[in-house]
């Protein structure tokens, strides 16, 4: 699986932590920040979420202080769901019943170890379908009324 990583300066150190041991076995497309200097978190979940858009990556990972940012950023592109998920349950449920496609952490609200097993069931989980095809089919339309 192609996965597009990218963490602004507060993201950077769980995004290390990503690379070195929670992809292993992916291609991994790593579009930085490269270093902890301050730097704009939008330059970066735009970068993953447009390699998404486009499918040149299968899944992106997306990580700021709080992931918020990021979310909210990547989401702006057509196409993509972005998911911040502090849970292993909440990355289960954002693929399960979201498809969601890019995954959001905050590098200063979880830790390493379970940011990784947060990244494992969002790596691991597949979309349902169902019903849930027809309420993504909602939001794409712009709801029901």
């Amino acid at each position: 699986m192609r996965i597009a990583i990218g963490a602004d300066h507060a993201g950077y150190g769980l995004k290390q932590v990503l690379l070195e041991e929670g992809l292993s076995g992916h291609e991994v497309i790593d579009v930085g920040t490269h270093d902890t200097s301050s730097t704009d978190y939008p330059i970066y979940a735009l970068r993953v979420a447009r390699l998404v858009s486009s499918g040149e990556a299968d899944l992106g990972v997306l990580i700021c202080g709080t992931g918020i940012g990021m979310s909210i950023a990547a989401s702006r592109v057509a196409g993509i769901r972005a998911a911040l998920c502090t849970s292993e349950y909440m990355a289960r449920m954002a693929r399960a019943h979201n498809d969601a496609n890019v995954l959001c952490l905050g590098g200063r609200v979880v830790g390493p170890g379970q940011a990784l097993a947060i990244l494992q069931v969002f790596l691991e989980t597949g979309f349902q379908g169902g019903r849930h095809v027809r309420r993504l089919r909602l939001i794409e339309e712009g709801g029901a009324g």
